[in-house]
């Protein structure tokens, strides 16, 4: 099944295509080595055979057809010039002298020829002469030629050896091709295997890791990482919707009871008026709950990035402290402001004005009764930052994560007014200014810092 899903897939298909390419380029030059070997070996015979026929022209010119003749004798005799052929033929074709027993039918009259003729010397039968005729005086001929047996077998041997390479280039190609495909077939196909079982049984299934730490193992690694984040964020839903149940279920039960008991008694005024005061207070907080849910959901989309401007952080917690002054003296907390006159940031000045509220809100909410509350902004190496200390029970260490999902509540603030959903819009101003949240013990109490990048 998986050999039948290489040969189909498109990675072998790509793999052909480049053995095609490649095997062509590699025929194309074994061609030109056997062509460039074969003309430079050719054209060194062809120069001594020019070079010969020019001496022996020479002979004739000075000693006529007996000197040329003599000389023809004393070269077929020489055993250096073994391989040479040479024939001189009168009028009619009829031998004079040289080492061919007649006018070979391959040559012609004037010019180079190839043909196989029986040379006394050579040791093969009817070896491959190349030469070159050329017509004399009184009707004679000369032939001067060698045998170039040897050059064939070695161009030929070029060529089967280049044949051979080829073949076994295409097919260590061919094997290879399948051996990589394969490889990235059975990849893909354990990805797809993750993917089928995750649509069929859920998101705890993970793409197995086989340790090489090539690119595939990178993809697995990054796609395991996206589970865990789908996951996660599947948890998170999964909280939100659980605790969005758990936080409408009171204020709809108390307002469905009220209902009913008006339903049943008798009308009074007095009292339907304070019926209904109750239900629009709850339905006041229902309403808020999901206009803060919808409030995080709008910035965690970046959509207010266009309001972007250069604010000072201290002109905004100045505010803000000024906004809960009034709250804080109701529980006796002492709300001061500290640090630097100016802190510049490149932020949305409501949104900023919003978390801030948010983190003096739950700091004046769980702090204790006669405590403080210090809000404080000043640079840090390159950035801006502003802090928010208390003084109360704090949050545990291991629960610094947890606190800023929605609706997330420690158990000792379940009974204090709030639905859990503040330091979740802390998180969402933060990430769209890129800013860094980090929560510290103040020993006693909480000290949440924001950091964010300085306006340049």
């Amino acid at each position: 099944m998986l050999l039948a899903k290489t040969l189909k897939s498109s990675t072998y298909r790509l793999a052909l295509i480049a053995i095609g390419i490649f095997g062509l380029i590699v025929s194309a030059i074994f061609l030109y080595v056997y062509w460039s070997t074969a003309s430079y070996v050719r054209g060194r015979a062809d120069r001594a055979i020019v070079a010969e026929q020019a001496s022996l022209r020479d002979t004739y010119t000075r000693s006529g057809r007996d000197g040329l003749a003599a000389l023809i004798g004393q070269r077929v005799a020489d055993e250096s010039f073994a391989d040479h052929v040479y024939l001189l033929a009168g009028p009619g074709s009829a031998v004079l002298a040289g080492n061919l027993t007649q006018w070979p039918a391959g040559a012609a009259e004037q010019g180079w020829a190839e043909f196989r003729a029986p040379v006394p010397s050579s040791a093969s039968a009817d070896p491959l002469v190349r030469g070159v005729t050329e017509a004399l005086a009184r009707g004679d001929r000369l032939l001067v030629g060698r045998d170039i047996s040897d050059l064939d077998g070695f161009t030929a041997r070029i060529k089967a050896a280049g044949f051979a390479v080829i073949v076994l280039i295409f097919a260590l190609a061919a094997v290879a091709s399948i051996a990589v495909t394969r490889r990235t077939v059975g990849r893909i196909e354990s990805i797809n295997a993750t993917s089928r079982a995750i649509m069929l049984s859920g998101l705890d299934q993970r793409i197995p890791l086989r340790g090489s730490h090539d690119e595939w193992d990178r993809v697995a690694e990054n796609l395991n990482l996206m589970l865990d984040r789908i996951e996660a964020l599947m948890g998170d839903v999964k909280q939100v919707s659980d605790n969005i149940a758990h936080d409408l279920r009171t204020p709809l039960t108390r307002m469905r009871g009220r209902l009913e008991k008006a339903y049943h008694a008798p009308r009074n005024g007095e009292g339907d008026a304070a019926l209904i005061g109750d239900t629009i207070a709850d339905l006041d907080t229902v309403l808020g709950m999901f206009a803060s849910i919808t409030r995080i959901s709008e910035i965690e989309t970046r959509a207010r990035r266009g309001a972007f401007r250069t604010v000072n952080l201290v002109e905004i917690a100045s505010e803000v402290v000024e906004l809960y002054d009034a709250a804080a003296e109701q529980v006796t907390t002492r709300l001061e402001l500290a640090g630097e006159p100016a802190v510049l940031v490149i932020g949305d000045r409501d949104l900023l004005f919003d978390a801030i509220a948010n983190l003096v809100d739950n700091a004046i909410k769980h702090g204790l009764a006669g405590g403080r509350v210090t809000v404080t902004c000043d640079g840090d190496e390159g950035s801006a930052v502003i802090s928010v200390a208390d003084d109360g029970p704090g949050i545990p260490a291991d629960q610094h994560d947890r606190v800023f999902k929605r609706f997330y509540r420690l158990e000792q603030s379940r009974y204090t007014p709030g639905n859990g959903l503040g330091l979740s819009l802390v998180a969402a101003v933060a990430s769209l200014h890129g800013a860094r949240i980090e929560l510290r013990d103040n020993a006693p109490g909480l000290l949440c810092r924001l950091h964010f990048p300085a306006a340049a």
